[in-house]
C-alpha cells in the first residue's frame, strides 16, 4: 500500500509549478514579491493602526458636536435660539444647521465606499445621542448629511466630509503604489540586462555546438563574464583541436590514396583474369572503407551553414542513387527550408538511402515542415526491418546487424552513425521506427 505524501511536500511541489521557469521571471519574483508584501503590510498597518484611529477620533468629534447642538436646541427650541445656534455652528464648528418642520427621517441611504467610516460614525452617534437619527456619507462628494429626530420635525446638520474621515489617505496609497511601480520598473531593466547576457551566452554555445560561428563579447555581471570567458577559451581549444585533426586527416587521406592509386593503376595494366577482378573488388572495398572511416572521423565542420531547399538536396541524393541503378521515390514539398551544411546533410541522406537500398527493393523519401517550425525527413524501405530493441545498437559505430537486416558486404557499420552525427551537429537527431512500407523508417529531424 502506497502511503500518501506529506502535505508540506505536496504544497511545495504545487507552489513550484506556479513559479516562473525562466531566470528573468524568477529573479523578478525574488525582487518584486518582498517589495509588494512589504507595501501591503505597510498599507495594512497604516489603515488599521493610523487611518482608522484618526477616523474614529474625527467621528467622535462630529458626534460630540451633534450632541451639543441637539442639547442646545432642546433647551430652547425657539426660532431665535435656532438662528443663533445656526450662526455659531457655522462660524465655530463649520456646520450647517436647518430645521425641517414636520420632517421625517429617510428610510434608506446610498452605500458608501468606506464602510468602516459609516460603522464608526454610527457607533459614535449611538453613544452620544438617545434619539433616532439618520446619516448619509455617500450622497454628496464633499459633505456628510446627518439628521436627528426632534419634537415637531427633523434637525438636519451638514458637515464637511473631512470632519468624518481623513481625506488624504488616498494620497498615501497613490505614492505607495507609484513607488512600487517605479521600483518594479527599475528591477525589470536591471534584471533584463543581466538575463540578456546569459541568453547571448547560451545562443553562442548552441550555435557553436551546431557548427556555426557567431561573434560574442563577454558582458554582464562579473560571474556571467567569467563564464563567457571560460566558454570562449573552451571554444578556442576545441577549434584548435578540430583544425589540427582536420589537417592530420587530410594528410592521412593523401598518403593512403597515393598507394591506392598506384595499386589501381597496376591492376588496370595487368592482364584480365578472375584473380585481377577479385583484387579490384577488394581494392574498391578498401577505398570505400577508408572513405567511411575518414568521413566519420572528420565530420563536416569546415562547411558553412546555409539556408537551402531540402528538396534540392533530396533530388541530388535521388539522382546519385539513379546513376547506381536504384530508383528512389521522392515526396518533398518545395517550401521546406533548412539552415544546414548542404554537403553534410547530403552525405547523411546518402548513407540512409544506401542503407535502405541495401536491405530493400523499394525506397521512399518524404520531407515536411513540422508544427514547431522544424523539418522532418523520412527514409522508408520495404526490407526486413529491425527489432525495436536493436534500434540503439544500429547507431553504434562499426555496428553491422546482419542477423536482423541481412548480409551487407559493402558497409562497415558507419552509415547510421555518420547520419546521426550530422543531424545532431545541426541540433537535430536521427531516429528509427517501423516503416509504412513494412521495413525500416529513418527519420531525420532538423530545427
Amino acid at each position: 500500500m502506497r502511503l500518501p505524501r506529506p502535505w508540506p511536500r505536496l504544497f511545495w511541489r504545487s507552489l513550484k509549478r506556479l513559479t516562473p521557469t525562466s531566470l528573468f521571471g524568477r529573479s523578478l519574483l525574488i525582487i518584486v514579491l518582498p517589495v509588494a508584501l512589504m507595501q501591503i503590510a505597510v498599507t495594512y498597518v497604516f489603515f488599521d493602526a493610523h487611518w482608522q484611529t484618526v477616523n474614529s477620533h474625527l467621528t467622535e468629534g462630529l458626534a460630540g458636536d451633534v450632541a451639543l447642538i441637539l442639547q442646545t436646541y432642546e433647551e430652547d427650541p425657539s426660532a431665535a435660539s435656532l438662528k443663533r445656534l445656526e450662526d455659531r455652528a457655522q462660524a465655530n464648528l463649520d456646520l450647517s444647521i436647518m430645521f425641517q418642520d414636520g420632517g421625517v427621517l429617510p428610510r434608506g441611504r446610498r452605500p458608501s465606499l468606506f464602510v468602516a467610516v459609516d460603522r464608526s460614525l454610527r457607533k459614535a452617534l449611538s453613544d452620544r445621542i438617545d434619539v433616532p437619527f439618520w446619516f448619509d456619507t455617500g450622497r454628496y462628494p464633499a459633505y456628510v448629511d446627518v439628521r436627528v429626530k426632534v419634537p415637531g420635525g427633523v434637525l438636519r446638520i451638514i458637515a464637511p466630509k473631512d470632519r468624518v474621515f481623513a481625506t488624504r489617505g488616498h494620497i498615501f496609497i497613490f505614492w505607495l503604489t507609484a513607488a512600487t511601480v517605479l521600483l518594479t520598473g527599475i528591477s525589470i531593466v536591471f534584471i533584463r540586462n543581466q538575463v540578456r547576457a546569459i541568453e547571448r551566452l547560451a545562443y553562442a554555445a548552441d550555435a557553436f555546438g551546431r557548427g556555426a560561428d557567431v561573434a560574442f563579447r563577454p558582458h554582464g555581471a562579473r560571474e556571467v563574464r567569467l563564464a563567457a570567458r571560460a566558454f570562449l577559451a573552451m571554444k578556442a581549444r576545441i577549434q584548435r583541436h578540430v583544425d589540427q585533426r582536420t589537417i592530420l586527416l587530410a594528410a592521412v587521406s593523401h598518403d593512403l590514396r597515393t598507394p591506392l592509386t598506384r595499386l589501381k593503376l597496376e591492376l588496370a595494366l595487368s592482364p584480365p583474369g578472375s584473380r585481377i577482378e577479385a583484387m579490384k573488388a577488394d581494392l574498391a572495398e578498401m577505398e570505400h572503407m577508408i572513405d567511411e572511416y575518414l568521413a566519420f572521423a572528420r565530420g563536416e565542420g569546415g562547411e558553412d551553414v546555409e539556408t537551402v531547399r531540402v528538396v534540392d538536396i533530396i533530388d541530388d541524393v535521388r539522382d546519385g542513387a539513379a546513376r547506381s541503378g536504384v530508383g528512389v521515390v521522392v515526396d518533398a514539398a518545395p517550401d521546406v527550408l533548412a539552415h544546414v551544411r548542404p554537403g553534410a546533410l547530403k552525405r547523411a541522406l546518402t548513407n540512409l538511402v544506401s542503407n535502405a537500398v541495401g536491405h530493400g527493393g523499394r525506397v521512399e523519401i518524404t520531407a515536411r515542415n513540422t508544427l514547431s517550425g522544424g523539418v522532418e525527413i523520412h527514409v522508408d524501405d520495404d526490407g526486413p526491418g529491425i527489432s525495436p530493441d536493436r534500434y540503439d545498437d544500429a547507431f553504434a559505430p562499426f555496428s553491422r546487424l546482419e542477423a536482423a537486416r541481412g548480409p551487407n558486404t559493402k558497409g562497415v557499420g558507419l552509415g547510421l552513425a555518420i547520419a546521426r552525427d550530422v543531424a545532431r551537429g545541426h541540433g537535430g537527431d536521427v531516429t528509427l521506427s517501423a516503416s509504412p512500407l513494412g521495413g525500416l523508417r529513418a527519420t531525420v529531424t532538423l530545427p
